[in-house]
């Protein structure tokens, strides 16, 4: 069995002719209709159900019709991900999650174009969903992200777990909890969450965080966006819980205080492609750990 032979039976059964499908892969029935013949013959089954109108694939045909489509991308996504990896060009794009520009990530970034000036290198804001796929579509080469997302074809290294905070307006009671306060102390607060889409994401991954302690806030607000939501607490609309690189963002009135259970963090995730153990690699995690180093930021080599 061959890759052509599932793109032809995939071609019959999303056509559901033999006369289109012949047509949509530019070559003539008879041969088309002798392939799938001959690969029922090698299944020992039959695929598709005979006088139908339009033409209907048997059970067997639907369930290995569901598992040829997977395999077809799958190839596609090896290709992808293969000619990515051989440029000749030295290229590194990476793909980030907006509110990484208030954390470490410039100086990164910066310390990577220093030390490796042959490199072009590339930066795309996307969400830690979209980074998966185009890593697999071979769109980019790395993706920094703050959410746990698993796939075979990726490998995903913890960077580091930031502390979170709480923004609030200088007026509110909370202001004067310089020391921290606990989430069950804002569970009834007006909780601005971002981004609202896509899911999922940082708002996602608050939701989680409130719920795996207990709490169901009943007065969450989803807006586009970290500067939206801080904007509208420094006018007194609400709270919002914010990774504490954050706090960099200044508004009038606008104050942050710790978040102090021990699980309140957000974690930084890094993903690559599986196997891709390049020098231009393991070359940003030089640079990621040299600007750790520098912040005392305690890590985890061996991840290398």
């Amino acid at each position: 069995m061959e890759l052509r032979h599932l793109r032809y039976f995939v071609a019959v059964v999303e056509e559901q002719s033999f006369t289109k499908a012949a047509e949509k892969l530019f070559i003539a029935q008879p041969p088309l209709s002798r392939q799938i013949q001959n690969l029922e013959n090698e299944l020992g089954i039959q695929l598709f159900e005979r006088g139908s109108r339009p033409l209907q694939t048997t059970p067997a045909g639907q369930f290995f019709y569901q598992h040829a489509v997977k395999l077809l991308s799958n190839a596609e996504e090896i290709k992808s991900m293969t000619k990515r990896v051989g440029m000749v060009e030295r290229v590194v794009t990476m793909g980030f999650v907006g509110s990484l520009l208030y954390g470490l990530l410039p100086r990164i970034v910066y310390l990577y174009r220093q030390q490796q000036p042959h490199l072009q290198i590339q930066l795309i804001e996307m969400s830690t969903k979209e980074q998966i796929q185009a890593l697999k579509e071979g769109k980019i080469d790395v993706g920094f992200g703050r959410l746990r997302i698993s796939d075979p074809a990726i490998r995903r290294v913890l960077l580091r777990e930031e502390r979170l905070m709480v923004a609030v307006h200088v007026s509110h009671p909370l202001a004067k909890h310089d020391k921290g306060v606990y989430l069950s102390d804002i569970a009834e607060e007006n909780i601005f969450l971002y981004p609202a889409n896509p899911k999922p994401n940082f708002s996602t991954q608050m939701r989680a965080m409130f719920s795996e302690h207990g709490l169901e806030p009943k007065n969450f607000k989803e807006v586009r966006e970290i500067q939206l939501a801080l904007g509208l607490v420094a006018a007194g609309e609400g709270i919002c819980v914010v990774p504490e690189s954050a706090n960099t963002i200044r508004f009038p009135h606008l104050h942050y205080i710790p978040v102090l259970d021990d699980a309140a963090v957000s974690p930084i995730f890094l993903a690559i492609r599986n196997m891709d153990e390049s020098e231009d690699i393991r070359s940003l995690f030089d640079c990621i750990y040299q600007v750790y180093d520098l912040e005392a930021i305690n890590y985890d080599r061996t991840v290398l």
